[in-house]
């Protein structure tokens, strides 16, 4: 009775998920599988109660451009899903039902657990980009009492997200365009205080124009973290580490939402104790 997941988009042929969550099972030696499958919008629906159906089926990954249609197909939403506005896991139940989950969250924040685990005066989190992947990791940073600084080319839109993920509170906006240019602006005592800059957009990404970063806007001591995969050393990380930086690559979010998503759909944790240095050499080969 093999159990089996997928990963569905349109397009899916990209999608690193199967590599990931294979490579896990062969380590297990699981009795599953999984697959990419290619589900258009119109498809959907179909999808989901024909898999629905199956016993077998675990649940699937979702994602572009699903992770908000998926919605309206489920029969419940986990709270954090809920609040974010889109799903990118969904489980099937033992009573056949089919919950959503977003991981995406929890597995931006996992390489920051051993910070986030300390106590500080003050956490600050300068978030450069406000599409659906920057509303998962606000969401996240806000459940650790995070103060952001949201920066997008659309202040306003930034200003909404924020207003709708913790009305009240004390978070500040920007303008993309603010952080590009040098600033002699002077940071008071960082000592005891969290600082993360996160790329939460494209840029960076091949294909796509730069991200235009001056780091006189990096506090000292901050941590500098870009989800961008390809390529997996940006020219913000390169800059990061030039400059003493610590820095987090966007494989690190990628496996640490995996990892959530293929605890939920097997029952187990993912066999991690090498650090996943095996599993980013096969990602990256």
């Amino acid at each position: 009775m093999t159990r089996y997941a997928h990963v569905i988009g349109d397009p899916i042929a990209q999608s690193k998920s199967p590599t990931i969550h294979n490579h896990w099972i062969k380590v297990l030696g699981l009795d599953a599988h999984y697959d990419r499958e290619h589900v258009t919008a119109g498809e959907l629906a179909d999808y989901l109660a024909r898999q629905g159906d199956d016993p077998q089926w675990a649940g699937c990954n979702v994602t572009m451009p699903h992770k908000l249609a998926v919605m309206e197909h489920l029969d419940r939403l986990d709270p954090l899903a809920e609040r974010i506005g889109a799903v990118n896991t969904v489980v099937r139940e033992s009573d056949g039902s089919l919950t959503g989950f977003n991981t995406d969250a929890v597995g931006f924040l996992e390489p920051l657990a051993d910070d986030l685990a300390k106590p500080h005066y003050f956490r600050m989190a300068r978030v450069l980009g406000t599409g659906g992947a920057a509303r998962a990791i606000v969401a996240g940073l806000l459940e650790q009492c995070i103060t952001v600084v949201l920066a997008g080319r659309d202040p306003a839109k930034a200003r909404a997200m924020l207003d709708e993920l913790d009305p009240g509170g004390q978070h500040h906006v920007a303008p993309l365009n603010h952080f590009a240019d040098a600033t002699d602006f002077e940071f008071d005592d960082r000592e005891g205080c969290f600082d993360l800059v996160v790329n939460a957009s494209p840029l960076g990404m091949t294909g796509q124009p730069p991200l235009q970063l001056d780091f006189s806007h990096v506090p000292p001591g901050s941590v500098v973290y870009d989800i961008v995969t390809a390529p997996l050393e940006t020219p913000l990380l390169r800059g990061a580490q030039d400059r003493g930086f610590r820095t987090v690559d966007g494989l690190s979010m990628l496996i640490g939402q995996a990892a959530a998503a293929f605890e939920k759909f097997f029952g187990v944790s993912p066999p991690r104790g090498d650090g996943d240095t095996e599993l980013r050499r096969i990602l990256t080969q």
